[in-house]
């Protein structure tokens, strides 16, 4: 039976699972994500109500008439708009462009209608169904275009392309005619994360997004790919015109290009409430200057159609992240090597050290200098955290703080150190840590190696301590355990940093990221 997958047909055997055509086809997919699922192309196209059709002029744009009077005429639109492709401009006067003929069931009237600018109407031409003909209206008229009897012939309306229907001449060509998705197309499809969901003859599956990048927006298209982990993304928040993103909500990001947000397009918020939010939008929406443009979704909008608050998308870019940080020495060489960038080593140049540092930071100006800078550190002096999981907000202050939110690698500086004491701390950000309410308070003692923060119970709000032996009396931070949020274990070796001086930077990364 035959099947599309991703836009590409594919022939299988009946009985078929998603699984097996995801095996098959080695279609992107990562496991957790939702799916889209379409019954076929005559199950999409019910829902249709705009074409695109193209010549070799430009393109013009008709909505459909929805009334019960057009519906016949509807119909055999959508049964026959194909016939019209590769067919001439019959002829064009001041009142009208004809295209045609094809051969419909319908029957002509001799009847006189008035008829108005952008009017679309199929008239059979010499009262003849084997003469069937496409007329666009440029102005208002009067006359006997031989029509079916049904809404005086009327199906749609022109909405787009005016200007291209007036320059259209007996020279011209229809290129191509394209029914045009927009959500309300898709919301009759399925979302399924049944793997095991046996396919039936005509369905189309849909398993992956993916988009291409505004190169004028480096900072905050690093933004939208710091929101992908592990080859997908989670929907925070879904509407009618678009999905959102809030992972990162709060991160605050500049203006760079600013474009329409049209059907596609994906934006991070610069400005106002919710600076840090990203979107992607289901349907047209005015420029707006708090809106940075990062890119448009290429393949995959019938996902974006159907997707609902915390499900998982499977994300694939056009162009790849540049990310090094917490790679070998080694590995970035390599990576680089097959992007066509060169790679330049500042400091430590053990094939094996790991990178804290890049710069240019972001993919977009590494691509356009066509060289990297990486600063590496030895692994041993790396701090690897294992974060909990019931401090959500220390954790992701915390994050926000030493830039994990957005990188594999962040970074801390040293507050306090005194030898002898067995504590050090970082420093803090008292704003930020205003909304720290006490979480994961230690009860009967804090453990060596573990690494917590001064919530608003006290004025040093924000601060970040780590202990280096046990206490059943104060927390990493030198405050009474209600002052204190534990937000997780050093699985480093840590021996070394009870040694810091103050001013000292520390890099740190999560225990268990995948880089």
């Amino acid at each position: 039976m035959l099947i599309k997958i991703n836009g590409e047909e594919v022939n299988v055997a009946d009985g078929s699972t998603i699984q097996d055509m995801i095996a098959e086809t080695n279609a992107p997919y990562t496991p957790g994500s939702i799916i889209c699922l379409i019954k076929g192309k005559k199950e999409l196209e019910k829902n249709i109500s705009k074409y695109k059709i193209k010549t070799n002029k430009g393109s013009i744009i008709i909505q459909l008439d929805e009334s019960d009077e057009a519906k016949p005429l509807v119909d055999l639109w959508k049964n026959q708009y194909e016939e019209f492709v590769d067919l001439n401009i019959r002829w064009s006067t001041s009142t009208e462009v004809a295209v045609g003929p094809i051969v419909t069931d319908l029957n002509p009237t001799s009847d006189e209608y008035k008829y108005f600018e952008g009017d679309v109407v199929l008239s059979l031409s010499s009262f003849s169904k084997e003469s069937t003909h496409l007329i666009m209206l440029k102005e208002n008229t009067t006359n006997v275009y031989s029509v079916p009897p049904y809404n005086k012939g009327i199906f749609a309306r022109i909405i787009g392309g005016k200007k291209t229907l007036e320059e259209l001449t007996d020279d011209d060509v229809v290129t191509g005619i394209e029914p045009i998705i927009e959500r309300s197309t898709t919301t009759d499809s399925a979302s399924v994360s049944d793997l095991s969901t046996v396919l039936e003859e005509g369905n189309e599956l849909f398993t992956y997004i993916s988009f291409d990048i505004d190169e004028d927006s480096p900072v905050c298209v690093e933004h939208l790919f710091s929101l992908i982990k592990d080859g997908r993304i989670k929907v925070s928040y879904d509407s009618e015109s678009f999905i959102g993103f809030y992972d990162l909500a709060g991160i605050i990001k500049p203006k760079e290009d600013t474009t329409l947000r049209n059907r596609g397009t994906i934006t991070v918020r610069n400005n106002g409430v919710g600076v840090g939010k990203l979107y992607i939008y289901r349907e047209n929406r005015v420029l707006t200057p708090n809106h940075t443009t990062v890119g448009h979704i290429v393949n995959g909008m019938e996902i974006i159609d159907i997707a609902k608050e915390n499900d998982f998308i499977t994300v694939k870019s056009e162009k790849q992240r540049l990310m090094l940080l917490n790679k070998t020495q080694s590995e970035a060489t390599e990576i680089l090597s097959q992007a066509g960038v060169e790679h330049m080593i500042d400091g430590l140049i053990d094939d094996d050290a790991i990178i804290v540092e890049q710069t240019p930071k972001h993919t977009i100006d590494i691509l356009k200098e066509g060289k990297v800078i990486t600063k590496a550190i030895k692994k041993e002096d790396l701090c690897t955290i294992k974060f909990v999981d019931n401090a959500p907000r220390s954790v992701k202050y915390f994050k926000f703080l030493s830039g994990l939110l957005e990188n594999p690698i962040g970074k801390i500086k040293v507050h306090f150190s005194v030898p002898g004491m067995h504590i050090v701390m970082f420093e803090g950000d008292n704003k930020l840590a205003k909304g720290l309410v006490p979480e994961n308070n230690p009860v009967d003692k804090v453990v060596q190696g573990q690494i917590g923060i001064t919530n608003m119970a006290s004025k040093n709000a924000g601060l970040i301590g780590i202990r280096f032996e046990d206490n059943i009396e104060f927390g990493p931070t030198a405050e009474s355990f209600d002052a204190t949020n534990i937000i997780g274990d050093i699985t480093s070796d840590y021996d070394h940093l009870e040694e810091l001086k103050e001013g000292v930077v520390v890099y740190v990364t999560e225990s268990n990221h995948e880089s």
